[in-house]
């Protein structure tokens, strides 16, 4: 297929993610991927495509971007003010694009991190196994980098009439909401063991502050010290999207996308799954309360998300005719 979008302006920290490199941490190879993994996943289905598509990753301020080719596209993740020839557009929901006209954004207004899907996907090349964008590496994506003024995305091939494919949303009720008022739910430990009852008290019923020291490979918080029993460290061991460490100094680090492989500070928990997005989405200074939850509990959330995107995947690419 040939050129579909065009960068005018690249926006804040614009860049292609689908949904991680996955089996190449045991070489020390980051996961990365889409921050909030959910969004992009629905925007995908929405426009046809398959779940594990690369998309279009807005951060805040978002880029300016012109169609070059009839298409469709579907916004999802944070509400920042996306119009299309000035016109507002729904996030949430698929709709045409025509050549030649312009996508732009303005005021966040609800979240940081928004997903364009475009129909047919990105065509670019596979970086073991994956699209995504690390630029810490200079792997993935368009170049290894964030999106530049002049790049052109190809599309990534075959898809349904452009016909069928506008007009699918979510319905409201399956619309994430990412109210501040939420706790974030937590799975706690593997290292509780580590930490002063005290801490462990404190973690649960106190506010953090989500610091400007944070990025896509962790968000740094602000709040009560958590007191460590023989110190902060521990022999390297495994980390996980939504993993809570505590250095030295007493304060939570939540690990992201772009997270190291390993970690060598106590993990006094973990964000589950399906809050993750609701952790992801702060912009800096926004409050967080956690609050702790079972192991089975955090699955059974997981799987009814689960639920919800396959039937979604059922229907992607069906249409009358098919």
């Amino acid at each position: 297929m040939g050129k579909i979008i065009e960068v005018i302006k690249p926006g804040l920290a614009t860049s292609v993610q689908d949904l991680g490199r996955i089996g190449f941490q045991q070489y020390g190879v980051v996961v990365s991927g889409a921050m909030d993994s959910f969004a992009l996943q629905v925007a995908n289905l929405l426009v046809g495509n398959s779940r594990m598509e690369a998309g279009i990753e807005v951060v805040i301020m978002g880029p300016e971007l012109r169609m070059m080719e009839d298409t469709v596209l579907a916004i999802c993740g944070a509400d920042l003010s996306p119009k299309l020839d000035g016109k507002p557009v729904s996030g949430w929901k698929s709709f045409a694009a025509k050549k030649g006209q312009r996508l732009t954004f303005g005021q966040p207004n609800n979240g940081s991190y928004a997903y364009i899907a475009i129909a047919g996907g990105i065509d670019i090349p596979e970086v073991m196994g994956s699209k995504s964008t690390y630029t810490k590496a200079g792997i993935g994506g368009f170049n290894g980098k964030f999106l530049q003024k002049g790049d052109q995305l190809a599309s990534g091939g075959e898809h349904v009439p452009l016909r069928y494919l506008t007009g699918r949303g979510l319905t409201e009720t399956a619309v994430p909401s990412y109210d501040p008022h939420r706790k974030i739910r937590v799975v706690l430990g593997p290292d509780k063991h580590a930490f002063t009852t005290n801490a462990m008290d404190a973690f649960c019923s106190s506010t953090y502050k989500m610091t400007a020291q944070s990025d896509r490979m962790g968000y740094r918080l602000d709040g009560p010290v958590l007191s460590h029993l023989h110190g902060a460290d521990i022999i390297s061991d495994a980390i996980l999207p939504g993993t809570i460490q505590v250095p030295a100094n007493g304060q939570p680090i939540i690990l992201l996308a772009d997270r190291q492989t390993t970690g060598g500070y106590t993990r006094i928990a973990t964000v589950i799954s399906v809050d993750l997005p609701l952790v992801v989405q702060k912009l800096s200074g926004s409050k967080l309360q956690f609050e702790a939850v079972s192991v089975e509990q955090a699955q059974q959330l997981y799987t009814e998300r689960e639920l919800l995107l396959q039937k979604l995947s059922l229907r992607a690419g069906v249409y009358p005719g098919a």
